[in-house]
């Protein structure tokens, strides 16, 4: 297992209860469900940080020009 580290998280009341009701029934610790969500978060910020690097080669295209073309095309 990995090194732990003791934190003071303040939770919503709703979230707090939600979270505990959801760890009982999963028979997991709250402190594992909760690292095991803060990782699938990160996990996902990784992975959209590694598109965004993939289409740092790309052309840029202005919000405006985009809207025009969608318009054009009669998609919007």
């Amino acid at each position: 297992m990995a090194e732990s580290t003791r934190a003071t998280l303040y939770l919503d009341r709703d979230v707090f209860r939600a979270a505990k009701v959801k760890a009982a029934v999963s028979g997991k610790p709250l402190s594992r469900l909760v690292n095991e969500s803060l990782r699938r978060s990160l996990q996902e910020d990784a992975q959209d940080l590694a598109a965004f690097d993939a289409r740092a080669g790309q052309p840029r295209r202005a919000y405006e020009d985009v809207l025009k073309s969608l318009k054009r095309a009669g998609r919007i």
